[in-house]
C-alpha cells in the first residue's frame, strides 16, 4: 500500500483531503499507510497532527504526528481516551538526534499514551512510555502492538517488557550465541566465524533494506521464501539449484559486487541448520531502520569483546574515539585518513561529527527559507498565494535533502563520503571489516583498502590529509631485511588511468615511490628508519608525511614514546617538523579488555606550516652561527692540523685525538643549538592524566575523564589559536523559483551557481 502522490500533492486518509507534498508528510502518510497494512490499523481509530497538551506543566500544545487509540469508539469519546500510540516523523533523509526522541517523548507522555515511536522509514525506533516521569535513558522496545492485540492488555504488557536495549553487553551476548552455534556445529575458529555472521548480517540488510513493509528477515521468513524458491526450481525443471541461503548469498554480493567486499568464488561455510538457527537468534533486530545502534555494535564491539584474545587489537575503545574526533575537530572539506584503520573506528567517527554538521546546517538553512518565506501576513494571503508559498518551501526542501544523498554526486553527504575519508589496513580481514562497518554507518568506505599503511595506496600519500586519526601497531619492529616487493606496486592501468584523473599528477609522483624503490628495504623510505625500526616511530613519520603544512594529528602511542633515552633523535625529528598541541596520558585498563599490556598515551601534534618551517629552520641556523663562534678558532686549528702533509703531517695517535676532540666539539655545539632552538621557538604543551576515560578492564562503560577534558581544552585551543579556523561554509538563496548555492571558505566566494531552477 502507498500514499496517492500526484502534482506536488499527497493525499492524507485522515484528513480526507490532500495535502502539500513535503518530505515529512510523505514519510507520515507512508507510515499511516503502514500501520494500516501491517498492523491491521483502521483510519477511523487513528488520526494525524493532534494537538496534545501538557496540562502539568501548563505549558502550550505541541502536535504529534500520528495518534492511534484501541478502538475508534475511544477516539470519538467526550472527553476523549488517552491514546495508545503516537507517532513522531521526521524527513527520510534526516538523522534523527537524541533531542527528537525526548521532544516526541513528551507528548507521548502528555497524552497518555503506551508507546511512542519515531521513524524516518529508513530508522524506527520504539519506546515505552513510563507515565508521569521523564526517564534518563529511554527504554527501547522490540515493537508496537498490531490492531488485533492492541485491546488484549496482556499481549500490550508482553511487548512493553519485550525491551531493546542496545547495549554493548546484550548484543555480544546475542553475537556470541551466533559464534557458539558455528564452533559447535561447522568447528570454525573465531575469525572465520565472525566472516560467516558478517555475511548472515549482510544477507540481512539486503532483505530489510529491499523490504517496503518494513519486515525483519525472520526464521519463518527465511523458510518461507525458501519454500518459493524450491516451488519455482521444481516448476522451472531446474536441477542443480544451489541450496537457498547460499542462493541469498550470491544476490547479495551481486548487490555489494563494486564494494569489494566479498570474493567472486565466495560462499557460505556453514551448514543450513547453523544458517537458520542464527538468523532465528538475529531477527529481534532491524538493521535496515537502524543507523548506528545495532549496526555500530555488530562490527565495532563483536571482535572487541568476543574475540578480544584474537583481534581485539584492531579496535580502539569508543571513547578514546570520541575524545580524539572532538579534539581535532574535523570540519566539512577536510580531508581525514587513518592509515592503520582497523574495524575504521576513527573514520566512521569523522564521518559523523562531520555528517551532524551539515545536517545541522541543512536544517539551519531550511529555518532561514520558512523564516524568509512565512511572514506575518502569510494567514491573510489567498489560497493560490499560500500555495505558491508552500509549493516553493517543499521544493527547497526537497533539492536540500538531496544534499544529504550519497548517492547525489553533487550532494554535500556524497563529497564527504567520496572525497574526504580514506584509511589502509594490512590486515584483509580488518579491510574488509572497516568497508562493511562504515557503509552500515552511512558510508565512505570507498577510500578503504587492504594495503600496507607505510606505503602509498590510491589517494594517501603525502600533503593531501588536514586531519590525522589512527592507533598504530606499536612493540613490533620492521625488519632491515624487510624489502618493497613486486606485489606491493598497484597495477590496475584502468584504475590508475581514473585515480590520474581524479588526483592529479602528485597520484603519478605517489605510485613511483613505490614502484622505484621495489628491492630496497622499506626502511629506507623513513628519515626516522635510521635512528629506530620500532613501527610507532615509522607511523609518526608517515602520518606526519601525510598531513598537509598546518595540518594536525591524533595518534596513540605508547607513554613516554618521545621521552624515551633511545629515541632522542626521533624526538629532535618531530619538533623540527610539528608544535605538540597536547599530551593525555590515560589508564593501562582502556586497552586492557584488548589484552594491551603497555600505557598509552593520546598525542596531537600540528605540522608546520610553511610560515613556522621556516621561522624554525631560521632559528636554528641563527643559533648554528652563534654557538660555531665560540669553537670557530678551534675548529678552524684542528682543521689545519688534520690537514698537514709530508714531514709536518701529524701521527695516527695526534690525528685520533684531534677527531675525538672535533667530535666532542661538534656534539657540544649541537647541545647549546638545541637549548638555544628550544628556549627561541618555546611553546606551552598542555599534560593531563585522567584516571577514568571510559571503560573498564572488563570492556564495560564506566565514568569518563576524558568528556571534560575535551569541554575544557576545545576553548583553550580556540583562545591560542593553535591551529587556523577551517571557515567553510554553503549558503542557499531563493530568487522566484531558482534556488542558489553558494561555497564560501576563508571569506571567499569560491563556487556559486545554480542549485536548482524549476522548469
Amino acid at each position: 500500500m502507498e500514499p496517492q502522490i500526484k502534482d506536488n500533492q499527497i493525499f492524507a486518509p485522515l484528513k480526507n483531503k490532500w495535502l502539500t507534498l513535503k518530505p515529512e508528510e510523505e514519510v507520515r502518510q507512508k507510515y499511516i499507510c503502514r500501520l494500516i497494512e501491517s498492523y491491521g490499523f483502521s483510519p477511523e481509530q487513528m488520526d494525524q497532527e493532534l494537538q496534545v497538551n501538557n496540562s502539568k506543566r501548563g505549558q502550550g500544545g505541541a502536535r504529534a504526528d500520528i495518534i492511534v487509540w484501541k478502538t475508534k469508539e475511544d477516539k470519538m469519546a467526550e472527553p476523549q481516551k488517552s491514546p495508545v500510540i503516537i507517532v513522531e516523523c521526521k524527513a527520510e533523509s534526516i538523522t534523527i538526534h537524541e533531542e527528537d526522541y525526548y521532544q516526541g517523548y513528551n507528548y507521548a507522555s502528555w497524552a497518555g499514551a503506551d508507546f511512542f515511536v519515531t521513524t524516518n522509514l529508513k530508522e524506527t525506533r520504539i519506546f515505552k512510555v513510563i507515565k508521569g516521569e521523564m526517564p534518563k535513558r529511554l527504554e527501547e522496545i522490540v515493537d508496537i502492538p498490531n490492531a488485533y492485540k492492541i485491546n488484549n492488555q496482556k499481549e500490550v504488557d508482553k511487548l512493553l517488557n519485550q525491551t531493546k536495549a542496545f547495549t554493548r553487553d546484550e548484543f555480544s551476548r546475542i553475537l556470541l550465541k551466533c559464534h557458539n552455534i558455528i564452533r559447535n556445529n561447522d568447528k570454525l575458529s573465531p575469525e572465520a566465524a565472525f566472516d560467516e555472521i558478517s555475511k548472515i548480517l549482510f544477507i540481512k540488510i539486503l532483505y530489510e533494506r529491499s523490504n517496503e513493509e518494513g519486515q525483519i528477515f525472520s526464521k519463518e521468513r527465511f523458510k518461507e521464501s525458501r519454500k518459493n524458491y524450491e516451488k519455482l526450481n521444481k516448476e522451472m525443471g531446474t536441477k542443480d539449484a544451489i541450496p537457498f541461503y547460499q542462493n541469498l548469498f550470491a544476490r547479495t554480493k551481486k548487490y555489494f559486487a563494486n564494494d569489494h567486499l566479498f570474493r567472486d568464488n565466495e560462499i557460505i561455510n556453514i551448514r543450513e541448520n547453523s544458517f537458520e538457527e542464527i538468523v532465528k537468534q538475529l531477527e529481534i533486530y532491524n538493521l535496515s531502520t537502524t543507523s548506528d545502534d545495532v549496526k555500530g555494535i555488530a562490527f565495532e564491539k563483536f571482535l572487541g569483546r568476543t574475540f578480544r584474545g584474537e583481534l581485539g587489537q584492531y579496535f580502539t575503545p569508543r571513547p578514546i574515539v570520541n575524545f580524539m574526533v572532538k579534539v581535532l575537530d574535523p570540519r566539512e572539506g577536510e580531508l581525514v585518513c587513518d592509515p592503520c584503520c582497523g574495524s575504521g573506528g576513527f573514520l566512521i567517527r569523522a564521518f559523523e561529527y562531520v555528517r551532524d554538521i551539515i545536517e545541522r546546517d541543512i536544517e539551519k538553512q531550511k529555518e532561514d527559507i520558512k523564516q524568509s518565506l512565512y511572514q506575518d501576513n502569510f494567514d491573510c494571503l489567498s489560497k493560490d498565494e499560500k500555495e505558491k508559498i508552500d509549493r516553493k518551501v517543499s521544493i527547497a526542501f526537497n533539492r536540500l535533502n538531496e544534499e544529504l544523498d550519497t548517492d547525489n554526486t553533487n550532494g554535500r553527504l556524497h563529497s564527504l563520503s567520496y572525497d574526504c575519508i580514506y584509511g589502509t589496513d594490512a590486515n584483509p580481514r580488518m579491510a574488509r571489516t572497516a568497508k562493511m562497518n562504515m557503509i552500515m554507518h552511512g558510508d565512505g568506505h570507498g577510500g578503504v583498502h587492504h594495503h600496507d599503511g607505510l606505503l602509498n595506496v590510491n589517494g594517501i600519500f603525502k600533503e593531501r590529509f588536514d586531519v590525522i586519526l589512527t592507533n598504530p601497531p606499536f612493540g613490533s619492529r620492521v625488519e632491515r631485511s624487510q624489502k618493497i616487493t613486486e606485489a606491493d606496486k598497484f597495477t590496475d592501468k584502468e584504475m590508475i588511468a581514473k585515480y590520474t584523473a581524479r588526483f592529479g599528477e602528485k597520484y603519478i609522483e605517489a605510485l613511483n615511490e613505490v614502484n622505484n624503490n621495489v628491492g630496497k628495504s622499506l626502511l629506507s623510505l623513513f628519515t626516522t628508519g635510521s635512528m629506530s625500526a620500532l613501527t610507532e616511530v615509522l607511523f609518526i613519520e608517515r602520518c606526519l608525511n601525510l598531513l598537509k603544512p598546518g595540518g594536525r594529528m591524533g595518534i596513540v602511542l605508547p607513554e613516554g614514546t618521545l621521552n624515551n633515552d633511545n629515541l632522542q633523535r626521533v624526538r629532535e625529528y618531530v619538533e623540527g617538523r610539528a608544535k605538540i598541541l597536547l599530551i593525555v596520558s590515560i589508564p593501562q585498563d582502556v586497552f586492557m579488555a584488548s589484552k594491551a599490556t603497555v600505557k598509552p598515551s593520546l598525542m596531537f601534534f600540528k605540522r608546520f606550516t610553511e610560515d613556522e618551517e621556516k621561522k624554525y629552520q631560521s632559528i636554528k641556523l641563527k643559533a648554528k652561527k652563534e654557538v660555531l663562534i665560540e669553537y670557530n678558532e678551534e675548529l678552524t686549528d684542528i682543521g689545519s692540523k688534520l690537514a698537514l702533509k709530508g714531514k709536518e703531517s701529524l701521527s695516527k695517535e695526534e690525528k685520533r685525538k684531534l677527531n675525538i676532540r672535533k667530535e666532542t666539539i661538534l656534539q657540544e655545539v649541537e647541545m647549546k643549538v638545541k637549548v638555544l632552538v628550544k628556549d627561541r621557538f618555546d611553546y606551552i604543551i598542555p599534560v593531563a592524566e585522567v584516571e577514568k576515560a571510559g571503560i573498564s578492564t572488563t570492556g564495560s562503560e564506566i565514568e569518563d575523564d576524558l568528556v571534560p577534558l575535551e569541554e575544557e581544552f576545545t576553548p583553550y585551543r580556540k583562545k591560542n589559536t593553535l591551529w587556523k579556523e577551517f571557515d567553510s561554509f554553503f549558503t542557499y538563496h531563493l530568487d522566484e523559483d531558482t534556488i542558489f548555492r553558494t561555497h564560501i571558505v576563508d571569506g571567499n566566494t569560491l563556487k556559486s551557481e545554480i542549485f536548482y531552477k524549476q522548469k
